[in-house]
């Protein structure tokens, strides 16, 4: 049965996780290259999630899995984690997390755009401008406000963090095609990832860290970022009467998060981060907000 009040905890508990994870990804990149992290969190997500299936019972659900459907599993694993995670991180490395962190966030508009070819979608109005205020925010975001002069701070991690979104984008596309529960699906499609990362692992990195502080900011990122979240956002739109109010909340979670950057990772927060989310977010309300017409 339907229980707001119940969705409504389960989504408040997914964005406190989801607000702490650019700092934590920041942090940890501090003591670990990308790919050591996307390894590290990949296993620990792939023991979480089954520790979710196996606590509902649900475990045996992965020997169900048909030739075809672990085939999928290779393709979405491929892209998520495998390559949404490696451009993810290696932004991050290389842009501060108030930067990357915004920047995320548009891959629902990129999602909009992706949908035109691949989906036979039609773009409307409103969402062409969604799609321009959302994307003068990122260059607010990546001129550091100088979007006259249009010197961009660090191109190529605002290359990488934009092209995540894609990749991102991509794997919900496929995903609709995916008949699997959707634990059961992610936990296959990490599980087929992990010897990709490995292989990249050792071929551009040193699959032995030598940090502990470096593993156990690994180990969160798996558990809240790739593990509980997913499931936690998962439960929360399953027991709302009013899974749009539900959704809203996701709003809350780029500003929390700025707060969490600032005072964990010690960044002081430019005002063109401030209005350069805010750009984003307003394209995202527009888009989510108010029915499209067809241009």
């Amino acid at each position: 049965m339907p229980d707001q009040k119940k969705a409504t905890r389960y989504g408040l508990a997914t964005v406190a996780m989801w607000s702490t994870v650019a700092s934590a990804f920041k942090l940890s990149l501090e003591h670990v290259t990308p790919l050591q992290l996307l390894l590290y969190a990949s296993a620990t997500s792939c023991l979480v999630l089954a520790g979710v299936l196996f606590c509902q019972g649900r475990l045996s659900a992965l020997r169900d899995l048909t030739r075809r459907q672990w085939r999928q599993s290779l393709l979405l694993g491929a892209l998520n984690p495998f390559l949404y995670y490696t451009m993810l991180f290696a932004a991050y490395d290389l842009l501060p997390a108030q930067e990357a962190q915004p920047l995320n966030y548009t891959w629902a508009i990129t999602l909009s755009l992706l949908a035109v070819p691949l989906l036979g979608q039609k773009i409307g109005r409103r969402d062409w401008l969604a799609i321009v205020v959302s994307y003068a925010g990122v260059v607010v975001i990546a001129t550091h406000g100088d979007v006259l002069g249009m010197r961009f701070a660090r191109p190529s991690g605002v290359v990488l963090a934009l092209i995540s979104t894609v990749v991102w984008a991509l794997y919900w596309i496929l995903g609709t095609k995916d008949d699997r529960d959707p634990v059961v699906g992610l936990l296959a499609n990490f599980l087929c990832s992990l010897p990709l990362t490995f292989l990249a692992v050792l071929c551009f990195s040193d699959p032995w860290p030598g940090s502990l502080v470096g593993l156990a900011g690994a180990a969160y990122v798996g558990v809240f970022e790739m593990g509980l979240a997913f499931v936690t956002w998962l439960t929360a739109l399953k027991c709302a009467a009013n899974a749009a109010r539900v959704a809203n909340l996701i709003f809350l979670s780029p500003f929390l998060s700025l707060v969490l950057i600032h005072f964990w990772v010690g960044e002081t927060i430019l005002p063109s981060t401030l209005v350069g989310l805010a750009l984003i977010l307003a394209g995202l309300g527009i888009q989510r907000i108010h029915p499209s017409s067809p241009a």
